[in-house]
């Protein structure tokens, strides 16, 4: 083992792209994936837009057997794992089961499956009810079902933080790799498109009411008023370097060269919120300074205070407008568990094109937040490091250096 983790392959289900090459070609074309929600009936809400995936069809990707006992979100795991492991060149059935592990996050659980049991349970009786709700909720399930498919049965684990989670659940498969365990799939997806899960989001007060998809997600703009959710998220493959090599692998798309998380004060505390510290621990644990940064993935809540709180943490670290900010989520969604992994991916994508995507919508950037937002269009740029930001409600806070691997 070298200590170094790489990832070997990767994939996404996000609104405006299922699979890497057609995500990344639409991100770069600042395609929207932000639409009035379809499946069921919004009129009654506040807010009425979603980064939804409607070109998924779970048949098509998976056996007929395993539909009836998985969630929406579960079935976009399952799909993109599988899409990241082909990715990877990884043929399971060749590698000895126990040195490989699974490590996802999810915020939500399986959503829209408990609560249509749920429905049964009150209409039909207990008799009704799906003996796979035992399981298919469980925010753990997405692990599970990963590994029970791919016979991965080394360390594996699940991880909740909200937005943050994703984050979390790459350092640890990082913590993993190092410890001895040669691959491990990792990441986060999320879906709670139901009248539930939409009512449970809508709740937290930070969801957008704006009706035009083009100018309802507006991070960093001093027009914004909240964020739009979204669904779908990112699998990867990390390896052990030497591993990689010695498996033959034909890529790698860069290296995880840091990671840290921290927690916020309680609110009224005197002390700051702590997303800079984390961005500066993750950098501390890649062994670099702000310098070296060629461009940052922003949380971009979309929210004016805790979009000025990001702002201040990366102005901070980096000096006024000392770095490119980019949110390419605007396009889609914060996609929670789903939305770190996902810039994660973008990041990596651009270490490989040099190309930094846009974050479409925002066009007034306060000045006071002394940004270096890029907008409108891709920024061409040699990109070698990236650092993503995320954070999840109740005060998480997680951040990942990827670098170019060597």
């Amino acid at each position: 083992m070298t200590g170094t983790v790489v990832v070997t392959g990767m994939s996404v289900a996000t609104p405006v792209g299922l699979g890497l090459e057609r995500f990344w070609t639409n991100v770069l074309a600042g395609r929207n994936g932000i639409s009035r929600i379809t499946r069921f009936d919004v009129s009654a809400y506040p807010a009425a837009l979603a980064g939804q995936i409607l070109d998924f069809r779970p048949e098509e990707h998976l056996p007929s057997r395993l539909l009836p006992q998985t969630d929406v979100s579960t079935r976009l795991a399952l799909a993109t794992a599988d899409w990241a492991i082909a990715d990877a060149k990884v043929d399971p059935a060749t590698l000895t089961d126990y040195d490989m592990g699974v490590v996802t996050s999810n915020a939500s659980g399986g959503f829209e499956f408990t609560h249509r049991e749920f429905h049964k349970l009150w209409s039909q009786g207990p008799q009704a009810v799906s003996v796979y709700e035992s399981f298919a909720w469980f925010y753990a399930v997405n692990t599970g079902q990963i590994s029970i498919r791919n016979r991965m049965r080394g360390p594996s684990s699940a991880l909740v933080a909200e937005q943050a989670g994703g984050l979390d659940a790459v350092g640890h498969a990082r913590r993993t790799v190092r410890r001895g365990t040669s691959l491990v799939v990792t990441g986060g997806v999320d879906s709670a498109l139901d009248p539930w899960g939409w009512t449970s989001q809508v709740s937290s007060g930070r969801v957008s009411a704006g009706t035009d998809p083009d100018r309802a997600y507006l991070p960093f703009d001093g027009r914004a008023a909240g964020y739009v959710p979204g669904e779908g998220g990112a699998i990867m493959v990390l390896e052990d370097l030497a591993a990689a090599r010695e498996r033959g692998v034909p890529q790698r798309y860069g290296e995880i060269a840091g990671y840290a998380s921290t927690f916020d004060p309680p609110p009224g505390s005197p002390r700051p919120p702590a997303l800079r510290r984390a961005a500066e621990l993750a950098l501390a644990d890649a062994g670099i300074a702000p310098d070296a940064v060629d461009v940052v993935f922003a949380d971009a809540a979309g929210v004016p205070e805790l979009d000025r709180v990001e702002a201040e943490a990366i102005s901070g670290l980096f000096g006024p407008r000392g770095v490119p900010v980019t949110a390419p989520k605007a396009m889609f969604g914060r996609l929670y568990a789903g939305g770190g992994p996902t810039d994660l991916v973008a990041a990596l994508l651009a270490i490989r094109d040099g190309v930094i995507p846009p974050t479409t919508g925002t066009t007034q950037v306060p000045e006071r937040y002394a940004l270096d937002l890029v907008l409108d269009r891709p920024r061409p740029a040699p990109v070698s490091t990236a650092l993503v930001l995320a954070r999840g409600r109740w005060g998480f806070n997680s951040a990942v250096v990827v670098r170019a691997a060597g």
